[in-house]
């Protein structure tokens, strides 16, 4: 009798090794290494697809494909225009956050245009998810609910339904019947991921996976599970909060970064296609410690408030809390304010935050966030018709930012009166604004505190 091979793989990255281990010498997290028996697959199995043959790239058929709206704006403004045939997109969020009354409005809204959809749900019952669907007004006959864990059943159901659209919620609660393990280990999501990578791409169906989030905010699972989908999306949002924000971080056929907002209603969610008016609060009087940023998401803009609140340390080492924003750069602003500007900020308290949940990674953010600081430890108002964009440098410099076409629109939508900018933007800028918006250059942050403060 053949002895099984076994190896250990990591339930954190997925990184394989020969024999038990404390610590993973990979992600080096601890008591992560779970035993897992090794399966050959058969030569059938390998050569599922067939025979491949190698054709000239303007020889491909289907080359100009159409992409299938799903019929949420938002939605499909983050995936490109609408999903691909045959792509596989990924969507993760944190529990509760609203991933599964998303995908189900959007396979509602597919289905009511007479296509067929599965939506496979591993965690909820039919009737459960029925019940949803009727609520939110997605309930269709073209809709096909299928209550499944196991993956070869799920896929057989798929096969003699041919939808245009399949929903798989969840990834992790899917167990595939040639690998070992409970559901949701590395080696489950893996499998199942593959297969489903496999369906999609020889049928051309679109293929939605969704997955879960861990506590630092990545997908659970493999890393590698991101590099075999299509198009990886975040669904964002605080659940005591009402907007939502969905972002893509991955996309084979579109531009990455790109943003939609929605707001959760007693309905479902509601697209939001004007968000920058929901981030500020034009009608609040001059406040110290608010700031507003021009920001640019993808191709659109996006105007928001930054907040900051410097107070006095109560004790020992001064305290920092940063929220909706990188806490390394609001580290790096201290320092230059510190340095390049002469306010002592490194011994203060210093707390700061992007109000309604949204999550800023652009650097652009840093003029605004500075702003914000600088009114905050000098209780001197900014200008509420000011909006700041402009990336800082070690030297105190304000660097160069791109997209600038966007922000300009957006401020001028919300009638805006001034826009600093990098003196190096300023010909664009001012160009682009016109007569309706003044631009001011500035080249290094000593000049930003003499604009906070007058």
């Amino acid at each position: 009798m053949a002895k099984r091979r076994t190896q250990y793989v990591c339930q954190s990255c997925g990184a394989a090794q020969p024999r038990w281990l404390g610590q993973c010498p990979e992600c080096k997290e601890w008591n992560t290494l779970e035993e897992v028996v090794v399966e050959k697959r058969s030569g059938k199995a390998r050569s599922r697809r067939g025979r491949s043959e190698a054709i000239a790239s303007d020889a491909v058929p289907g080359a100009e494909m159409d992409r299938l709206e799903t019929g949420l704006g938002e939605l499909d403004r983050v995936l490109g225009g609408g999903c691909v045939p045959g792509s596989v997109i990924l969507v993760g969020g944190e529990p509760g956050v609203g991933k599964s009354t998303l995908l189900l409005q959007a396979a509602g809204r597919i289905a009511s245009s007479g296509r067929t959809v599965v939506y496979v749900t591993g965690e909820e019952s039919a009737a459960q998810t029925g019940a949803r669907a009727r609520r939110t007004g997605s309930a269709s006959p073209h809709l096909l609910l299928l209550a499944e864990t196991s993956l070869e059943a799920t896929i057989e159901e798929i096969r003699r339904c041919k939808p245009v659209v399949v929903v798989l919620d969840s990834v992790q609660t899917m167990r595939c019947g040639d690998m070992e393990g409970a559901a949701g280990t590395v080696g489950q999501v893996r499998a199942c991921a593959s297969e489903m990578v496999d369906l999609a791409k020889s049928t051309g169906i679109s293929v939605f996976l969704v997955g879960h989030v861990t506590k630092e905010g990545t997908l659970a699972g493999p890393k590698l599970l991101e590099h075999m989908v299509d198009v990886v999306l975040y669904f964002e949002g605080d659940a005591t909060r009402n907007y939502r924000i969905v972002r893509n971080a991955k996309n084979r056929y579109g531009a990455t970064h790109e943003v939609g907002v929605f707001e959760m209603t007693g309905r479902g969610l509601e697209e939001v296609s004007e968000p920058s008016g929901i981030f500020i609060d034009k009608d609040r009087p001059p406040t110290p410690g608010v700031a507003i940023h021009a920001g640019a998401e993808g191709g659109r803009g996006l105007v928001l408030e930054i907040q900051a609140l410097v107070t006095s340390p109560g004790y020992g080492t001064p305290r920092r809390s940063v929220t909706g924003l990188d806490p390394g750069r609001i580290s790096l602003i201290l320092a230059v304010l510190d340095r390049k500007a002469g306010l002592h900020v490194l011994t203060e308290d210093v707390f700061v935050n992007a109000p309604g949940g949204l999550r800023i990674t652009e650097p652009a953010s840093d003029l605004s966030a500075a702003a914000a600081i600088v009114s905050a430890i000098t209780n001197s108002p900014a200008d509420r018709e000011t909006a700041f964009t402009g990336e800082l440098g070690l030297t105190g410099e304000v660097r160069w930012v791109g997209r600038m076409e966007a922000r300009v629109a957006e401020v001028r939508k919300l009638g805006l009166r001034t826009l600093v900018v990098p003196e190096k933007n300023l010909t664009e800028a001012a160009r682009m604004a016109g007569e309706s918006v003044q631009v001011v250059g500035i080249a290094d942050v000593s000049r930003l505190v003499e604009i906070v403060t007058g």
